[in-house]
């Protein structure tokens, strides 16, 4: 092809809509290559061909792509790129969200006005944790300690030691000298250190891993890790609060209104998690204030998807103790049909003696 059959990088970059200082990088990175360099004077000529290539190089630019997967979606069939820009816009979407979830505390937090209450407040609490009626096996892992209270479920070939080894990772945090006004930063470098002993207990296996959902107390205030479909709920006054929400595609189907509560409790994807504890997927972080009278319940799926939550609340407010609301609930789960293992933990906030 004759030098004037070409565009020369100025004219290239307008039609591209990629500035020439850009070009002269993506040659250098060998993502875009001139279809011919003057060997005298160094000038870079294009291809009116290349110019799709271009185009495709600065949208997913716009995307905030980086350069070496555009490199690798660059060398793809149609549709296999295609793939590959949903599969990174999906995982774009779910990092924003969770920075506005984290933008959204923080607004909070920053706007609250400091509690000016000394009543001492403790935990009195209950775990256990049940197989159920039909699964061989326990996957689950129930905790409960001064300041823990935790829960995990297991799946996959691996998912009791990965349900144990989540909860094992995080007890230290039961005597762990708490710095003030940081503590959500140690829950979530303690879900790190958690992350990366399910991966060894998996041993490297893509089909195990587990959920969990925990909470560190800390005098007056209650910080909230939640990643999967274990769930936290609160009983005040009464009334009783869903605190967590579900990872799960039902849940997503539910909040798109494509599916109602009702229908979710029969639907075949019910169990179907959209995040699990993993180094790639952020669980959500809270900070709850607690005041005197609260019963809170952690739980895996196995008691609430077989035991409606106006029976739970009615178990919860019953229950004399903690430890007689937990046998209560996981002895409706069982009766219930017990498809699964069911753990629960229970935790009265109480004024110190």
């Amino acid at each position: 092809m004759a030098v004037r059959d070409m565009l020369t990088i100025g004219t290239f970059a307008k039609a591209c809509r990629l500035s020439p200082k850009a070009l002269r990088l993506y040659d250098e990175l060998d993502l875009l290559r001139p279809n011919r360099v003057d060997p005298e004077t160094g000038y870079r000529y294009y291809a009116v061909e290349q110019l799709e290539r271009a185009r495709l190089v600065a949208w997913l630019r716009r995307l905030g792509m980086p350069l070496a997967r555009i490199r690798q979606v660059c060398a793809l069939r149609p549709a296999d790129a295609a793939g590959e820009i949903r599969a990174y816009w999906e995982r774009v979407e779910a990092e924003t969200a969770a920075r506005r979830d984290l933008a959204e505390f923080l607004v909070r937090h920053m706007s609250e006005t400091p509690r000016k209450d000394s009543t001492m407040l403790e935990l009195r609490y209950c775990a256990h944790s049940d197989r159920g009626r039909i699964r061989p096996a326990n996957q689950d892992t129930a905790y409960a300690g001064t300041r823990l209270l935790a829960v995990a479920d297991g799946y996959g070939p691996a998912g009791a030691p990965a349900s144990s080894a989540a909860v094992e990772a995080l007890r230290f945090l039961d005597t762990a000298e708490l710095p003030a006004g940081d503590v959500l930063n140690v829950l979530e470098e303690a879900v790190r250190g958690a992350t990366e002993a399910v991966r060894d207990a998996a041993d490297g296996a893509d089909d195990a891993g587990t959920t969990l959902t925990a909470l560190l107390w800390t005098g007056s205030r209650l910080a909230l890790v939640h990643i999967g479909d274990c769930r936290a709920y609160l009983l005040r006054d009464g009334a009783l609060f869903r605190v967590t929400e579900d990872h799960t595609v039902v849940q997503s189907l539910i909040d798109e209104g494509r599916l109602t509560p009702e229908e979710a409790t029969t639907h075949p994807q019910r169990s179907l998690l959209l995040k699990s504890l993993s180094p790639t997927t952020p669980p959500d972080l809270r900070l709850r204030d607690a005041e005197s009278g609260d019963r809170y319940l952690l739980c895996s799926d196995g008691l609430c998807t077989v035991v409606p939550d106006a029976r739970i609340r009615h178990l919860l407010t019953t229950a004399p103790s903690p430890d007689a609301a937990v046998h209560l609930l996981i002895d409706a789960a069982n009766e219930a049909g017990g498809p699964d293992n069911v753990s629960c933990v229970v935790a009265d906030v109480v004024e110190a003696v």
